[in-house]
């Protein structure tokens, strides 16, 4: 039987809490590449093609890290060139702003969100369009600074983490209104890893100081576009998410199995925020069974669907070359199986 894909309101609807569609929404192209699997790839393809996906997600071009190899016309963050040195080391301890002694100078040439080439082409399918790049807040600033230095920033560097957060702010509203108006974006999804396996990388107090007022504009701005704002976070991000709803987070992202309590999360959240539900990618899919995946697929329905919407259902994270297809079937035959709504 073939699915089609979910109409645009009947996404929004599911969204604000208005309603159930006819089935939960599914996503799982969103986090599956093809590519991943090797020679299982062909497989996969055919697959994917058995499961609807109810949105249609257009990544944004942002700026990348200029490296010694990076063409000199390139879109970028920093001027000055990441050594080759530096790309020795571990992704989270390359900094391309070492010391904040050179804040002025990376801000005033900061990359222009007016540039042509964030805007991909695109045009109208008529599913609910998601805007999205990766990295916000806290993955952007370990990016730009390194992890280690990145969380003393907090303690020794408050104001110049005021300064960067504060351009950073403005460059993302820009470029949300260009994604509104360009792409007539439904909603833009951002990625910030804001928790470890077992709690937030910060306290509840850092978070309030440094990323709610940021993250409050983000999702005001949002609204005043006519889009939600998605956030994915890995980890046990449980402690924040009372901030995040209270400043209007639209639709929270993946829920991480074994670092959160999810029967709390749905009862003491599922009707605050639509929660994007990640199935799980470190233990089900890659070493369950399909009796398994298809018995985790009967829980977490059971756990997070509801008449009045709020739940929409994906990968946990993107696909690593260890999901069995054969569990892939069994998560997509399911979840169509069971995501239905009983008139």
């Amino acid at each position: 039987m073939q699915y089609a894909p979910l109409k645009k309101e009947e996404v929004r609807r599911v969204i604000e809490g208005r309603g159930h569609a006819p089935r939960v929404p599914l996503t799982y192209q969103f986090w599956t590449y093809p590519g991943s699997f090797r020679e299982n790839r062909e497989q996969v393809v055919r697959l994917l093609e058995t499961v609807p996906c109810d949105i249609d997600p257009v990544e944004l071009c942002f700026p990348q890290i200029k490296t010694a190899r990076t063409a000199e016309d390139a879109y970028v963050w920093n001027r000055r060139p990441l050594p080759e040195e530096a790309l020795r080391r571990g992704y989270d301890n390359r900094a391309v702003l070492e010391d904040w002694d050179s804040l002025d100078e990376f801000l005033e040439q900061f990359p222009s969100p007016e540039d042509p080439r964030l805007i991909p082409a695109r045009g109208e399918t008529g599913q609910y369009r998601l805007a999205f790049w990766w990295y916000c807040l806290f993955e952007r600033l370990w990016e730009f600074r390194g992890m280690e230095n990145a969380l003393m920033d907090f303690y020794l560097y408050p104001e110049e983490l005021h300064r960067l957060f504060r351009k950073l702010t403005d460059f993302y509203m820009r470029a949300m209104e260009r994604a509104a108006r360009e792409l007539h974006a439904d909603g833009i999804f951002v990625s910030d890893d804001l928790g470890t396996q077992t709690g937030p990388f910060f306290s509840r107090e850092i978070f309030r100081e440094f990323f709610r007022p940021y993250y409050q504009e983000l999702f005001q701005k949002a609204h005043s576009l006519g889009m939600h704002f998605w956030l994915h976070s890995c980890g046990n991000i449980e402690p924040l998410l009372p901030d995040l709803i209270e400043i209007g987070l639209d639709v929270i992202h993946p829920i991480q199995k074994y670092t959160m309590d999810e029967e709390k999360i749905a009862r003491e959240y599922g009707g605050s925020i639509c929660i994007w539900y990640g199935f799980d990618v470190q233990q089900i899919i890659p070493h369950g069974t399909p009796q398994q995946v298809r018995d985790e697929v009967r829980r977490v329905m059971k756990l997070f669907k509801r008449k009045d919407g709020r739940f929409l259902l994906t990968m946990g994270n993107n696909a690593t070359p260890d999901w069995p297809p054969e569990n892939l079937a069994a998560l997509y035959e399911e979840s169509l199986r069971l995501g239905g709504f009983e008139e």
